[in-house]
């Protein structure tokens, strides 16, 4: 497997076999909200990152730093947009950083 699906969590690998019709259209939705959003793919990706930290969904958090790293996005940019919600959610969010880091810093 290569990198960008190892960091796939079990859930959505389970998703995307047992239910690829669902898949397929949850993909299409995905793919039609990104063209719809005025951020390039780094600062989108980081975004990305920040909500899901704010929302403890560690489970993606591993293939979004990946794709924040494969958009150009720094280790220190990764960090901070995990850190974003800190105000908001609070200390919840540094449940995700050595989650994104460990990601982040895996050999391509």
């Amino acid at each position: 497997m290569s990198e960008k699906t190892d960091s796939i969590s079990d859930a959505f690998r389970t998703f995307l076999q047992e239910a690829p019709d669902h898949a397929k259209s949850w993909m299409t939705a995905v793919q039609g909200l990104e063209k719809a959003g005025a951020l390039d793919s780094k600062t989108g990706s980081l975004a990305y990152l920040a909500v899901l930290a704010a929302l403890g969904l560690n489970s993606g958090v591993p293939f979004h730093a990946s794709i924040a790293k494969q958009c150009g996005a720094s280790r220190e940019e990764v960090i901070s947009a995990v850190l974003l919600g800190l105000p908001a959610a609070g200390n919840v969010v540094t449940r995700s950083l050595p989650v994104a880091l460990k990601a982040y810093d895996a050999k391509e």
